[in-house]
């Protein structure tokens, strides 16, 4: 079954961007991929505090992940995949992209003001070419009825 994927964070756009997703995979009988990204850990001195600090934002991630989750499963009647992954999210985002041949778009949100964000400039800038799948930009500051409309 064909999958969107949509990297989730703290921001509007993500979740205009998750919004959209779900409403689209509920149309086209696909599924949702929500992928939080943990940006690595700067380095610590002693192991035992930095490994207390990855737990602590993998936990956030997780949470954040559940709360998005569960919003799908109202908005659209779907069960996403959750993925939690730590390290820089554009080579992040690269490897999933790469490793499943499932994904139908990656879908991400764009910023309602200033740059559109790191993952949208690097996804829709020179390597937009050369991806396996369409990208899809949401941009973050519509409302919900009109993303309702056009998803």
């Amino acid at each position: 079954m064909p999958a969107y994927l949509v990297v989730i964070d703290e921001s509007e756009e993500a979740r205009s961007a998750l919004r959209f997703a779900a409403r689209r995979a509920a149309r086209t009988g696909s599924s949702v991929e929500i992928v939080a990204l943990i940006p690595p850990a700067d380095f610590v001195q002693w192991g035992a505090v930095q490994a207390a600090m990855e737990e602590e934002a993998r936990l956030r991630a997780e949470a954040k992940v559940l709360q998005a989750s569960g919003a799908i499963i109202e908005e659209a009647g779907i069960r996403p995949s959750i993925t939690v992954k730590q390290g820089e999210p554009v080579k992040e985002v690269t490897a999933i992209l790469k490793e499943r041949e499932d994904i139908a778009a990656l879908v991400l949100g764009a910023a309602a003001e200033g740059g559109p964000g790191p993952l949208v400039s690097h996804f829709a800038g020179t390597v937009a070419g050369s991806l396996p799948c369409p990208v899809i930009i949401v941009p973050g500051g519509l409302p919900d009825e009109t993303l309702d409309r056009l998803s």
